[in-house]
């Protein structure tokens, strides 16, 4: 095919919007070395606007390395009227001329959004859109796609076809790419939706949910450049393994100020490495874990079970148990954290302590037996100065710490699963015998040997709100960290604790979760996002979307996937994909005992043939499978310790969420459904994007096997197999 007619001229736009790009950057350059250069010296009002130069420029700077990553993407002519045309460029980022007209328009900015929403029928004024197949600096080649002014012409789902399949098409690698030049018009309207309140996308397999939560936070940052900016952006996923393989796209589109945290990140100090059985998972997830982890906060607020008695010079101090009843009781109807709170028990105490003196000081001059406690005027002692002599008592320290004890969130969790007593107390009622003595374990005797599950992560956190800190600093905030928008990924497998713990971050109110209901394999799995809902901020109403195309996963692969979803009694939609590849799933049955080394075997060809490889099996095969792995010479990873670096990757179920690979084996799908379920089976093997091969010894699922049969006699017609070697 011969190539585009207007190939030099877009290829000397392109070269005159990078030398604009490098001018750019030296001028942030120039601008920060002047006024380091200008040294600390001045006024302060002086030294604050020098730092705030010196920080906008590296930020600027920051901005403006764009790496491998193509600076223009696309051209948009848009109708002024019968004859003429404004023409814009989409990139990355802003780039304008010396007299500040623009050259490249930032894909974020309101003139960009025809390039990825207009269809055929509502061409949103547009005569042409077009798309560049770009290497660096280099163009390759260009997709054109005309409107008719009257909006007559077809209404076609994709936008930029050509551009679309080729970046389907290319080779995985261990990082996400971002999609800013494949934008599609479904996820287009999910990414530049407006920030208030929760927005909620369900997508399945392939359709880019976790690329448009990305994109998402980047457009936010543009878009609400203030308040965002100091209040911060969250972008929540569900292990470090994720979080690497996702960490470059916002530095790719410009944004390198959000925050990538896991669940466990956002408590600090607390390192998660047992695991719970799968009862005990489930219970420290549930909602109700929040009355439990109030009553037992309460619990540790009881009056005194003997009368308090200390003595005071030569009277005799003495308060009943329900006098410091009382006082507990008084502290309990007050607001605010246990631990700020010991402070005004303190103050009640004394308060209690010095009636109680001044009415033995009235006894003793009446009685004349202890003129020793009158001061030298001859005055009794005032509130102020006898809680100074009094608040540092062994007595007073001891009584508080039984009325109403500082407490570590930590301490109270070991505490309470450690003592059969405490855990019956603040469950009575609300959690059954078998669910209480699922959260029993042995108490450790150091923080430092406590075994911290994931489950108790959350625990923790709900209990250092209930309880606030124990000693605070001056200017401390109780508080945790603050958001003004957060994206969570994988939502579907946040437990309402979990789901608790982020709504404590949230300033406004502001979330994007994105997930998908039939990948759910926690133990808490929600029947509808409503049960999700329930747990999040209620300021605005929520609003729910569907991401309904798959871009990443063949319809043949799909085809099997649609039957395990169907069997895994989920009403979650299967996104229909938008290419075929002529590539059937395969199984290789062979004998017991000899599936590691079959499934290395296929591993070996498939990273010759197709690129990045993912090895999933169940959690307990593992250790097998990466034996056979290395007795075959199969370089591969250990995603926990390299990321993705290398073309063979072994994981479990929960690790390979949200990931994808050119060629997928499935170790033994029998071990897997009867570990994660039918869910994780459909997590697994909806993970390539051309390859799909199933080791086994044991009999498939009977879903696998009519998803295998619907796969092998999909008709001709439909979508076309495409070559993967094709190019735009």
């Amino acid at each position: 095919m011969s190539p585009h007619p207007d190939l030099p001229a877009e290829q000397a736009y392109i070269d005159r919007a990078y030398e604009r790009l490098e001018a750019m950057r030296r001028a942030a350059a120039d601008l920060r070395d002047s006024v380091i250069g200008e040294g600390r010296g001045g006024t302060h009002q002086a030294r604050v606007e020098r730092d705030v130069f010196v920080q906008t420029s590296l930020a600027r700077l920051e901005q403006l390395q764009l790496g491998r990553a193509s600076l223009v993407f696309g051209r948009i002519d848009r109708a002024v009227d019968s004859a003429d045309v404004e023409r814009f460029y989409i990139g990355r980022l802003a780039v304008s001329d010396d007299h500040q007209e623009p050259l490249v328009v930032d894909w974020r900015a309101p003139v960009a959004e025809a390039f990825y929403r207009a269809t055929g029928q509502a061409p949103m004024g547009l005569r042409l859109r077009r798309h560049f197949a770009t290497e660096g600096r280099r163009l390759l080649a260009i997709e054109d796609e005309l409107f008719a002014v009257d909006g007559a012409g077809d209404d076609s789902e994709l936008v930029g076809p050509g551009a679309l399949l080729a970046a389907l098409q290319r080779s995985r690698s261990g990082q996400m790419r971002d999609i800013v030049a494949t934008v599609q018009r479904e996820q287009d309207e999910v990414i530049r939706a407006d920030l208030p309140g929760v927005l909620l996308v369900q997508g399945g397999p392939g359709t880019g949910k976790t690329a448009v939560a990305l994109h998402r936070a980047a457009y936010l940052l543009y878009t609400y450049r203030f308040p965002l900016e100091q209040q911060g952006v969250l972008v929540l996923g569900p292990n470090q393994v994720f979080l690497r393989y996702i960490e470059q796209v916002l530095p790719s589109l410009g944004e390198s100020g959000v925050a990538l945290s896991t669940l466990s990140g956002l408590v600090p100090g607390v390192r998660a490495r047992a695991v719970d059985p799968a009862l005990a998972a489930r219970v420290k997830g549930d909602g109700r874990m929040a009355e439990v982890l109030a009553r037992a906060v309460g619990d540790r607020q009881r009056g005194l079970r003997r009368d308090f008695v200390m003595g005071f010079g030569s009277l005799t101090l003495r308060l009943s148990p329900a006098a410091t009843a009382v006082i507990v009781a008084t502290a309990k109807r007050r607001p605010g954290p246990h631990n700020p709170r010991r402070r005004q028990v303190e103050s009640m105490l004394v308060r209690a302590l010095h009636d109680r003196y001044l009415a033995a000081l009235a006894r003793s001059r009446r009685s004349m037996l202890a003129p020793g406690t009158i001061d030298d005027d001859g005055s009794e002692l005032g509130l102020a100065d006898f809680g100074e002599q009094v608040r540092r008592a062994p007595e007073v320290v001891g009584a508080l710490d039984r009325m109403w004890p500082l407490l570590a969130p930590e301490d109270l969790l070991n505490d309470l699963f450690g003592a059969p007593a405490l855990l019956e107390l603040a469950s009575r009622g609300v959690l059954s015998d078998a669910e209480r003595d699922a959260l029993a374990r042995p108490r450790a005797r150091t923080l430092d040997e406590a075994q911290w599950t994931p489950g108790d992560v959350p625990l923790i956190d709900e209990a250092r709100a209930l309880l606030g800190a124990v000693r605070p600093r001056r200017g401390e905030d109780d508080q945790p960290r603050g958001y003004g928008h957060i994206i969570v990924d994988e939502a579907q497998d946040l437990s309402p604790m979990a789901l608790r713990m982020l709504a404590r971050r949230s300033i406004s109110g502001s979330m994007t979760l994105v997930g998908d209901l039939g990948q759910t394999t926690a133990g808490w799995a929600p029947a509808t996002w409503g049960d999700v809902l329930r747990h999040l901020p209620t300021r605005r109403p929520p609003r729910i979307v569907s991401l309904t195309v798959n871009y990443r996963t063949p319809a043949e692969i799909m085809d099997v996937a649609a039957e395990v979803l169907a069997a895994a009694s989920t009403d979650a939609a299967v996104p229909r994909s938008v290419r075929a590849t002529g590539r059937v799933p395969s199984t290789r049955q062979v004998a017991p005992g000899t599936v590691p080394g079959e499934v290395a075997a296929v591993a070996r060809e498939l990273a010759e043939e197709e690129g990045t490889v993912a090895v999933v099996g169940a959690t307990a095969d593992l250790p097998a499978l990466a034996a056979a792995l290395h007795a075959a010479g199969v370089a591969w990873g250990d995603p926990e310790r390299a990321g993705l670096a290398e073309k063979v990757t072994l994981l479990d179920v929960p690790r390979v969420k949200g990931l994808e690979f050119d060629a997928v084996v499935v170790a033994e799908p029998a071990a897997i459904v009867g570990e994660v379920g039918l869910r994780g089976l459909f997590i697994a093997v909806t993970r390539p994007t051309r390859e799909l091969v199933a080791v086994h010894a044991r009999p498939l699922p009977d879903a696998l096997v009519r998803g295998l049969r619907r796969a092998r006699s999909r008709p001709p017609e439909g979508l076309e197999p495409l070559d993967d070697r094709a190019a735009v």
